[in-house]
C-alpha cells in the first residue's frame, strides 16, 4: 500500500525550495554583479550578464530595493543601497577580531603602530588599530579615522592591490607631517578592499619591514577567508 506525504513532511518533493534557492543565488549575484560596477548597471545589462529576462530582474530589484540593498539612480542604472553598508557595519567588529592577532605581532615586530583600514564610502577607514607595548613614544592612531585613497600608505597599498599589486608600499608626511607608513594590500577576501600598515614617527626600513607588513596582510587575509 502506497502512501503520500503532506506537503511540508518528509518525503514530499516540491519545487518550491529550488526556487527560493534559485531566486536567492540571482540575488546575490546580482548584489555582486553591482558591487562591481562603479557606474552601476542597467536592468538590461543585469539580466544579460544573469542569463535571465528583464521581468525576472525586475522582481529581484524590487525586493532588494525594498530592504535598502539597491537603489536606483536618477539615471535609472542600479547602485547599492545603504542597506549593504549597514551590513558592512555590522561586520566590522568580526573583522577587527579576526585581523587583532596579526596586527599585535607586527606592531611587535616593528616598533611601530599597525593598522587594518578598510574602503567605505571611496575612503580609507582605519578599523583595527594596536600599539606597539616597548617603545617610549610611538604614533597614537585613532580608529575610524578617515582619508582619501591617494593619501598615505593604507590607501595607496589599496590602490595597488586594485591593480594587482601585493605591495609593499611607503610614504613619508602625506597624512601627517613627520609620520612614516608602510602598507600592503589585503588579497583574496572577496567583497573586502582593505590594506594592513604601520606608521611611525621615524623613517622605516621598507626593507625589513616591507615583508612584515606583508606576511601580516596574508596572514590577515588567510584569517578573513
Amino acid at each position: 500500500m502506497e502512501t503520500t506525504a503532506a506537503p511540508g513532511e518528509p518525503g514530499n518533493q516540491t519545487p518550491a525550495g529550488g526556487e527560493t534557492a534559485q531566486t536567492l543565488d540571482r540575488g546575490l549575484r546580482l548584489l555582486h554583479l553591482v558591487a562591481d560596477a562603479p557606474a552601476g548597471l542597467t536592468v538590461t545589462e543585469a539580466a544579460h550578464r544573469l542569463g535571465i529576462g528583464r521581468a525576472a530582474v525586475y522582481r529581484l530589484v524590487s525586493a532588494l530595493t525594498g530592504h535598502g540593498m539597491l537603489r536606483r539612480g536618477g539615471d535609472g542604472r542600479l547602485r547599492l543601497g545603504v542597506g549593504v553598508l549597514h551590513l558592512a557595519r555590522r561586520a566590522q567588529p568580526l573583522l577587527a577580531e579576526g585581523a587583532l592577532p596579526a596586527l599585535r605581532r607586527l606592531a611587535e615586530q616593528t616598533g611601530a603602530t599597525a593598522h587594518l583600514t578598510v574602503v567605505e564610502g571611496g575612503e580609507g577607514v582605519a578599523l583595527a588599530v594596536v600599539e606597539p607595548s616597548w617603545t617610549s613614544l610611538h604614533v597614537a592612531y585613532r580608529p575610524g579615522a578617515r582619508h582619501p585613497l591617494e593619501r598615505g600608505a593604507a590607501g595607496r597599498a589599496v590602490l595597488a592591490g586594485r591593480a594587482g599589486h601585493a605591495g609593499p608600499v611607503s610614504t613619508a608626511g602625506e597624512l601627517q607631517a613627520g609620520a612614516y607608513g608602510v602598507a600592503a594590500p589585503v588579497l583574496g577576501v572577496p567583497g573586502l578592499e582593505a590594506s594592513v600598515g604601520v606608521i611611525s614617527l621615524a623613517p622605516l626600513p621598507v626593507d625589513t619591514v616591507g615583508p612584515q607588513v606583508t606576511t601580516a596582510a596574508r596572514t590577515i587575509a588567510t584569517a578573513l577567508s
